[in-house]
């Protein structure tokens, strides 16, 4: 019984991540990434690597909602979290909110959480659950 628990517990957490990432990235498909591609070339990086957000906030989401190759789609949202806090929010890292919360709590949550599921893996209810990568 554990393991079937522990299998339903990733699926929870798979859907999590990878569902409410996805609609950050849907947001961007919908109103573009021209800030994104300010801040890039701000730091002197080519503004076409902007684009790689797509990767991070909907194509890796997609992977790890339906469980395929879940922690290679983990690592691309852990990426694209820490080059969003120290990209866009770098004077926010040791902010507390209007709260008393941590000002990059939701970015850490989907970090910590991708972390998580890069060690963890997808589970047995994934496409590819007998792969290294799963």
């Amino acid at each position: 019984m554990k393991n079937a628990q522990q299998n339903i517990g990733l699926l929870i957490l798979r859907l999590s991540i990878g569902g409410l990432m996805l609609f950050h990235g849907y947001h961007k498909l919908i109103s573009g990434i021209d800030g994104i591609v300010n801040m890039i070339s701000e730091i002197g990086l080519p503004g076409f690597l902007a684009y790689t957000v797509f990767l991070g906030e909907l194509i890796a989401p997609l992977f790890m909602i339906v469980g395929y190759r879940t922690k290679l789609a983990s690592l691309f949202i852990a990426a694209t979290m820490l080059i969003a806090i120290f990209l866009g929010h770098p004077n926010e890292f040791f902010q507390l909110g209007e709260h008393g919360n941590w000002a990059l709590e939701l970015n850490g949550l989907y970090l910590f959480g991708s972390i998580s599921i890069f060690f963890l893996g997808g589970g047995k209810i994934a496409l590819s659950s007998s792969n290294k990568w799963d």
